[in-house]
């Protein structure tokens, strides 16, 4: 029995010295992480704070439009500008004008609904004639038109960010200025 004392007396040592290892490497670990944690947090913010030099732009289409020939455009309401410029081209016996094409409820596209020779706003259930003049719905006046010249090779220039506007109840009526449509 004596001998196997010996030994774990010993043994002991050595256990300790191997646990006092182990608690080493474990701390190394922990430290370890703590940084990771540490450089990863500030890496994020310094990619952050590079984001600022950089911000989110909104391309907005161009607001003077070449809009072609006036005989480029059938008799109603044309919608190829629709998508790219948010317009439509409204054609008649005597004149074209441009319509923007922004419900003046609250900002929505309405709908052109071809066979009602109607704009239907989807958000409101407001609802304009063919010539953008409002009869139904939470629309407070008719649609606005856009500037529209005749340019001397013969295209039409249109300009959206200059608009006509129809308030009745103010006793504005701005369709009828000359800039507001070309003789067809």
């Amino acid at each position: 029995m004596g001998q196997v004392s010996n030994q774990n007396v010993q043994s002991s040592p050595q256990s300790s010295k191997g646990t006092k290892k182990s608690k080493d490497e474990v701390n190394q670990a922990r430290r370890r992480l703590i940084w990771t944690c540490l450089w990863g947090y500030l890496g994020v913010n310094f990619l952050m704070f590079l984001r600022y030099f950089f911000p989110r732009a909104l391309f907005e289409p161009n607001t003077i439009v070449n809009i072609g020939y006036p005989t480029d455009f059938q008799m109603g309401v044309n919608q190829q500008f629709l998508q790219s410029n948010r317009i439509w081209v409204r054609k008649d016996p005597s004149r074209i004008f441009v319509i923007k094409a922004v419900c003046t409820h609250l900002g929505c596209t309405p709908d052109w609904i071809p066979s009602q020779n109607i704009f239907h706003c989807p958000c409101h259930g407001s609802e304009y004639d063919i010539d953008g003049v409002n009869f139904a719905g939470p629309a407070p006046r008719p649609m606005d038109r856009c500037w529209i010249q005749l340019q001397p090779d013969g295209t039409l220039l249109t300009n959206t960010a200059q608009l006509f506007l129809d308030e009745p109840f103010a006793d504005v009526d701005q369709f009828n200025n000359p800039s507001a449509f070309v003789s067809a």
